[in-house]
């Protein structure tokens, strides 16, 4: 006797369909891409993920998106830990060290840069304009910290999104020192 199968609602579908797409746009990018490589990855048809997304570019945003509200709800989540009387630079080294967890997972760091990358495309950038700025906002409200604090907090942010890609972290667990050193030799 064969199994029945469990339909799907569409919002079930949509989650399924992000996940797919997540790891093929992180990989391949906007435009190199295809919504039939992520239809198939998620087990439903072309036309019914264009159905659930309606373009490939809402369906990217909105993967990208994803990612974003996944940095930023680490963050809030990481700042809201520490004694509110805590100082500045503790809400930052939570918010980093939440991050550093974050960007283990290769398809978030990718697809942050994979929106950069498609920044060219007038709706991508002011989709990550928007998304940073709003987490510049965040980070600064949460930490309470001044403009330098913050501006230097973003500034590694980047570093460790470089060290991530490009698997220093992984050659240097838990050694940023050694990170640095590794740029310099180019290694």
């Amino acid at each position: 006797m064969v199994p029945a199968r469990t339909r799907l609602t569409a919002d079930q579908r949509r989650e399924d369909v992000l996940e797919a797409a997540m790891t093929e746009f992180a990989a391949g990018g906007l435009h190199g891409t295809s919504t039939e490589t992520i239809a198939e990855r998620a087990g439903i048809s072309q036309p019914y993920l264009f159905r659930l997304f309606g373009t490939k570019k809402e369906l990217f945003l909105a993967c990208y998106d994803r990612g974003c509200r996944r940095v930023r709800d680490a963050f809030a989540a990481a700042a809201a830990d520490v004694p509110p009387d805590a100082p500045p630079d503790e809400r930052l080294v939570a918010m980093g060290c939440a991050y550093e967890g974050l960007i283990r997972d290769q398809d978030l760091l990718r697809i942050q840069m994979q929106a950069y990358v498609s920044a060219d495309d007038p709706e991508i950038r002011a989709a990550a304009r928007r998304a940073y700025a709003d987490l510049f906002a965040l980070v600064e409200e949460a930490s309470g910290a001044d403009d330098e604090s913050v501006l230097r907090f973003f500034a590694k942010g980047m570093l460790l999104n470089v060290s991530a890609a490009l698997g220093l972290r992984d050659m240097h667990p838990g050694d940023p020192a050694a990170w640095a050193a590794a740029f310099r030799r180019g290694r």
